[in-house]
């Protein structure tokens, strides 16, 4: 399946599809990739560098509850609603990177995950009428990926090694989670509700 919106959006059946999407706010509409920035892939390099790096916009992600509920809706995706499978995942300060194996459209699921976790946060955050997220995520189709994602936190210096930051599939808490996951649902999901707000 391929569809276009500003991004180029790849999706063929039963691969590993790599998705990005960030904090409103955190990429101006004055601070796109450059036009040397041909490809899809230049591009997306170009953004992720300028999130890792950028001191302006919204840190949301920092916060632990935030984070927290964005991992545990990842999860409920896979263990629950059975959309995905998980390969990698990492929740930035202001953006997430996640490898996936989908099982439901691409759209479908995103559109869950984004909805649910943006309503969410915007409680945590008293914010009501507000966008969460950026409205476009980015995907692509990739074989190998899942050293880059877990990577990401230290080469934006904010651990020294993957396996230390906490918000990421390389840290070993999610790992054992993983593994448990495999055998069987994993209860401490159960609280999120799997419908899909329209918030993002």
């Amino acid at each position: 399946m391929f569809y276009r919106r500003r991004l180029p959006h790849w999706q063929p059946e039963d691969k590993p599809v790599f998705l990005t999407w960030h904090l409103k706010g955190s990429l101006s509409c004055r601070r796109y990739p450059p036009p040397s920035s041909q490809s899809a892939g230049k591009a997306f390099v170009w953004m992720d560098r300028f999130l890792d790096t950028t001191r302006a916009g919204p840190f949301w992600l920092r916060m632990e509850p935030i984070a927290a509920l964005v991992v545990e809706a990842i999860f409920f995706g896979q263990d629950e609603l059975g959309h995905y499978d998980v390969g990698a995942f990492v929740v930035m300060p202001n953006h997430v990177h996640l490898l996936l194996t989908p099982t439901t459209p691409v759209e479908k699921l995103t559109r869950r995950l984004k909805g649910y976790t943006a309503q969410q946060a915007n409680r945590i955050l008293g914010r009501t009428g507000e966008a969460f997220w950026q409205a476009e995520s980015y995907d692509h189709w990739v074989q190998r990926i899942a050293r880059y994602i877990e990577n990401n936190p230290v080469g934006a210096s904010l651990a020294a090694k993957p396996e230390d930051y906490p918000w990421s599939s390389a840290h070993p808490v999610v790992a054992i989670r993983r593994q448990d996951c495999r055998r069987g649902p994993h209860d401490s999901a159960q609280h999120i509700d799997p419908g899909a707000p329209s918030e993002m």
